[in-house]
């Protein structure tokens, strides 16, 4: 037994690294990847494909996760868990291959990751669970903390892999999981033993129907919300993305009454009377906004601005901004198992509620620091906001797998996994739509002015002011001088009236990132706030949780008695027999 429990965490914590690690590797890796399929992913007609490229992954993961839960409930954990090992390594192989160039290429690649996501999605719904029918009360939250920190510092550990591999070959970005799906795929079928109880049950067409549909469409909606239409620097008055977000919503309000009449609902509802699910869920989706667009800022500060301006080109600044973020990384991977191992014997409420607590500290101190920082400060403070999530991950995982009774944990695994996806989503919506809107109103005025300074003339110095802010925000995400991209858009008649001393002062490496940094800083302090606010609404969420009481907790184990609730052992009852 005791070699069974350590074969189920290595090869879930494996997989769920693998898994989190593609979520993020592309974000540094884009412009090796754009540059292998020429294409340019700034021409108007690219910025589709560079957001299904960027966000296809974690909207199809977020849908798919509640659904493949109830299945392994239904047919098994690690049946399904060995399942998406095989899927995922399918699509890293296809990903590898690619074979298009231009618009084929980034469609191929768009299909591909959907694969790549769909293996995913069956690890991540069913790590938490295997890992807890696996160890013990007293074991768990190490247990799962391990895991639970591999799945958060994977976002950042794929930065660095996709910075490293992108200056060797962009498709080695891919090629790296494979031999990892492999060695998994293998392993887990060769080792991972079932212990899941089988349900025997209907899958509920309506309800997946329901949740699907509306949440790709929100979802949807949201990601092209973040996108230029026609003269709007964003998409939220594009009539298709508003039809998007107002059916999205309709159908997800809809989903909870269509569960009601079903009699073996998918999203197990009653789950949600359980106050230790509820606040641990909830608090984790709302982590997982602060965390993701944590990130995604974070980057554009380095490869947008403090890079460039620090003499580094901007070809390499992916790199590089991988290896300063490392600092959080570390601090997830001391934190997390700390937390984890403490929680078993202290409890996870308090510790859980005070990591938010202390990554929404770092947040408001980082409004501190100007655009030309000083590197320990931010180090610092990259480290103080990743040990509160590690503080915060650990414990609330394991929280809220031991709420719920050892049948139902697929589903509660699933609708866990699903909540975090919707918040790192919702977040690029949030996050982005704040910081444009803020450039919105300052960063026009301050490239005309800096382009006249420079002897560009009043034609350049137009063209310059109705640049998007997304462009100028992707570019820096892309690690690609905005100015260069911006000459090469431009008609030959235009640049060839500009005089040689503008062209080489205007492109020159710390011209954008200058002229770029004070409305970004601006903009950003504002993100900051609200994710500082975000991250504390978490932190309460937290607080109101109940604590696991020991003998509740070994009622659930033994699936007597519900641990909140006498709707959930009923159920659990009535679904056995």
């Amino acid at each position: 037994m005791v070699q069974e429990k350590w074969v189920a965490l290595s090869n879930t914590t494996m997989g769920v690294l693998m898994a989190t690690i593609n979520m993020s590797i592309l974000i540094i890796a884009l412009p090796a990847i754009f540059t292998g399929i020429d294409l340019n992913p700034l021409q108007p007609n690219s910025f589709v494909y560079l957001l299904w490229i960027l966000m296809g992954y974690m909207i199809v993961t977020a849908v798919l996760l509640v659904t493949i839960g109830r299945l392994s409930d239904m047919f098994g954990r690690v049946r399904l868990f060995n399942m998406g090992f095989a899927i995922f390594t399918v699509g890293s192989i296809l990903l590898y291959l690619t074979p298009g160039k231009h618009d084929t290429g980034a469609l191929e690649l768009i299909i591909f990751r959907i694969i790549q996501a769909a293996g995913g999605s069956f690890i991540f719904a069913n790590s938490y669970a295997i890992i807890t029918d696996n160890f013990k009360k007293e074991e768990r939250g190490f247990a799962l903390g391990i895991n639970a920190i591999a799945a958060t510092a994977g976002m950042s550990i794929g930065i660095v892999v996709g910075g490293v591999l992108a200056t060797i070959n962009w498709r080695y970005i891919f090629l790296v999981s494979v031999p990892v799906g492999i060695l998994g795929t293998v392993w887990s079928y060769l080792k991972l033993k079932e212990t899941s109880p089988k349900k025997k049950q209907r899958l509920d067409i309506p309800g997946n129907i329901t949740f699907a549909g509306g949440l790709i469409i929100f979802l949807v909606g949201v990601t092209y919300g973040i996108a230029p239409y026609k003269t709007s620097a964003m998409g939220w008055g594009n009539p298709w993305v508003q039809v998007a977000l107002i059916v999205g919503a309709i159908l997800l309000i809809a989903f909870p009454f269509v569960e009601r009449k079903v009699k073996q609902p998918m999203f197990n509802l009653s789950l949600f009377k359980i106050r230790g699910f509820t606040a641990g869920s909830f608090a984790g989706m709302i982590s997982s906004m602060g965390m993701m667009g944590f990130m995604f800022m974070i980057i554009i500060l380095f490869q947008g601005i403090w890079l460039p301006i620090h003499g580094y080109h901007y070809a390499s600044v992916p790199f590089w901004a991988g290896i300063y973020m490392l600092p959080m990384t570390v601090a997830m991977g001391i934190f997390g198992p700390i937390a984890g191992r403490y929680s078993d014997t202290h409890g996870q409420r308090w510790l859980a509620s005070t990591g938010l607590i202390v990554s929404g500290v770092a947040l408001l101190l980082l409004v501190l620091l100007p655009a030309d920082f000083i590197y320990i400060f931010m180090a610092i403070l990259l480290f103080m906001f990743g040990a509160g999530m590690g503080m915060f991950t650990a414990p609330n995982t394991s929280a809220v797998m031991s709420s719920v009774p050892p049948d139902v944990r697929g589903s509660a695994s699933g609708m866990l996994s699903t909540l975090r996806n919707v918040g790192t989503t919702a977040s690029m919506g949030i996050f982005f739509s704040i910081l444009i809107l803020g450039l919105t109103t300052t960063l026009p005025h301050t490239l005309s002015s800096a382009v006249t300074s420079a002897g560009g003339g009043s034609t350049l110095a137009g063209l310059m002011s109705k640049l998007p802010p997304t462009e100028a925000i992707f570019g820096a995400l892309l690690g690609i001088n905005p100015a260069k991209v911006i000459l090469g858009l431009l008609p030959h008649a235009v640049v060839s009236g500009i005089p040689s001393s503008a062209i080489a002062t205007i492109t020159a490496r710390t011209w954008f990132p200058t002229i770029f940094a004070p409305a970004f800083i601006k903009s950003l302090h504002i993100v900051f706030y609200v994710g500082a606010a975000i991250v504390f609404v978490g932190a309460l969420v937290s607080i109101f949780r109940e604590p696991l009481r020991k003998s509740k907790s070994e009622n659930a184990d033994k699936t007597e008695t519900k641990p909140e609730s006498s709707d959930i052992s009923d159920r659990a009852v009535k679904m056995k027999r």
